[in-house]
């Protein structure tokens, strides 16, 4: 799936005919055709994507309202890939499904670290520098924890904790997330994540159906053989750089050796397609440090070692190279007032 293909769920249309949206008006927000969206299945860029889930946000004065619409009340017209996630064994197995298919219809990515007592749910959009709508974010995790609390028959499930990118809201905002979730939120932060208790993942889930999973894999498993094909290796390097920025500067040996290249044939690729790894590097890191400088309140000091830069003056430097100023003035004028 391409980063302009993005269909808009079956599911997600429903929610918000059930929960009374105005789709003409949401339409007219996002400036977006009511044509394409009438179609049988709309597909957006990723920038009228953001824009119409913002404009979702913008036209209700809720605001559970994302949340609201990632819950899963109809389960019979969910994608395929949640319903592969529900019929799996435990969550553990639902979230390496999810993860390893989601590229298909967005490109979303998302990863799960695990700790000795943790596991790190981590949602970023790859096709963009900005990240997701706050709509859009809730709907996601909503999505999750309504997996998890339908899947296992307990309603009261839920995170160790959540962090969102987004600035911090009003205390009673805060305190409408904590209860939603059932554990404490934090805004400003790096990630847009959600950490879960190893016991909640590996948890049996009542809806497992090993027949139906093996009658639904075989037809993913062969779009996704279509979408690596499809896919440049520009694109791959670049998603791998960016589940990379974690403190540590990404190496060549180590991105060649995911996509199963020796380090030689991966430059000389690189270079069949007009770009080398480091010019790759040097893109994730400047598309990384601008969407956290707009959407966290993180010092340089904290981004540059976030981007695996030794020291703060090699990062300054760099960022000064691609804007043509440093970090802290080009947040003053990129956040909005």
């Amino acid at each position: 799936m391409g980063a302009d293909l993005i269909p808009l769920s079956k599911i997600s249309r429903l929610r918000m005919r059930e929960l009374g949206i105005d789709e003409a008006r949401v339409l007219q927000l996002a400036g977006l055709s009511p044509v394409l969206y009438r179609s049988a299945r709309p597909r957006f860029s990723t920038r009228q994507f953001f824009a119409l889930w913002q404009a979702i946000g913008e036209v209700s004065d809720d605001p559970t309202l994302g949340l609201r619409m990632g819950e899963h009340t109809k389960v019979e017209h969910a994608e395929v890939i949640l319903l592969v996630a529900l019929y799996s064994a435990n969550f553990r197995a639902a979230m390496e499904k999810i993860a390893r298919y989601k590229r298909l219809v967005c490109p979303e990515e998302i990863t799960v670290e695990y700790t000795a007592v943790e596991a790190i749910a981590h949602y970023r959009w790859t096709a963009s520098e900005n990240h997701a709508p706050a709509t859009l974010t809730d709907a996601m995790f909503a999505s999750a924890l309504s997996l998890v609390r339908r899947a296992t028959g307990d309603v009261t499930a839920a995170p160790r904790r959540v962090e969102f990118i987004r600035q911090r809201p009003t205390q009673d905002l805060v305190e409408m997330y904590s209860r939603y979730f059932g554990c404490a939120v934090h805004f400003g932060m790096e990630r847009d994540l959600i950490v879960w208790d190893l016991a909640t993942m590996d948890e049996p889930f009542l809806t497992s159906n090993e027949d139906l999973v093996d009658l639904l894999l075989p037809g993913l498993e062969a779009a996704l053989r279509d979408y690596a094909r499809a896919a440049s290796l520009t694109e791959q390097v670049g998603a791998i750089l960016g589940r990379g920025m974690r403190g540590e500067r990404p190496s060549v040996e180590a991105v060649a050796k995911q996509l199963h290249l020796s380090p030689r044939t991966l430059q000389r690729r690189l270079a069949d397609e007009g770009t080398s790894y480091q010019e790759q590097l040097d893109l994730v890191r400047q598309q990384t440090a601008r969407h956290l400088l707009t959407s966290t309140d993180l010092e340089p000091g904290e981004i540059a070692f976030f981007l695996g830069f030794e020291e703060i003056n090699s990062f300054t430097r760099a960022f000064h190279h691609w804007e043509g100023t440093t970090p802290n003035r080009w947040r003053e004028t990129a956040r909005p007032s």
